[in-house]
């Protein structure tokens, strides 16, 4: 009888892409975000109000950062979202630069528009909303001045 390996947790694929992001200056090289618009989010945990990092596919809304809560589709919001609530001063990185931000969750026609132009550059975000009942929280990131 063989011994199945057991798959890697979703914490240890964030934890790879982080390294691999940072190692190779705000990029991915490899995976499914090669190519991609990739930020780190730092959030403080609503509950532990301990930092923690994800990291994000981001679209752009002139000088604000989109991100979108869909976790793949699931019935449930994610942590970081959850976090975000609670906390909405962020840091994120992008690229080689890291700063401070304001995260703030868009409504209504807003939402739509945001939305609709993440998805149509990320199109499995079209799949994410379908399989879920939610109305996925759609997030605009604003850096502070220092």
């Amino acid at each position: 009888m063989t011994q199945s390996a057991t798959p890697p947790s979703m914490n240890d694929f964030d934890r790879t892409l982080i390294e691999d992001f940072r190692a190779h200056r705000g990029h991915a090289s490899s995976g499914p975000f090669v190519g991609r618009d990739l930020m780190l989010l730092t959030t403080t945990g609503a509950r532990t109000n301990e930092e923690r990092t994800t990291p994000l596919v981001y679209t752009r809304d002139g000088n604000r950062y989109v991100i979108i809560a869909s976790k793949s589709g699931a019935p449930t919001h994610p942590a970081w979202y959850l976090n975000i609530l609670a906390h909405p001063e962020v840091r994120i990185e992008v690229g080689t630069e890291a700063f401070r931000a304001r995260a703030t969750v868009a409504h209504g026609a807003e939402r739509r528009r945001l939305y609709n132009h993440h998805a149509g550059k990320n199109p499995s975000f079209w799949d994410y909303e379908r399989r879920t009942n939610r109305e996925i929280p759609v997030i605009t990131v604003e850096r502070i001045a220092d």
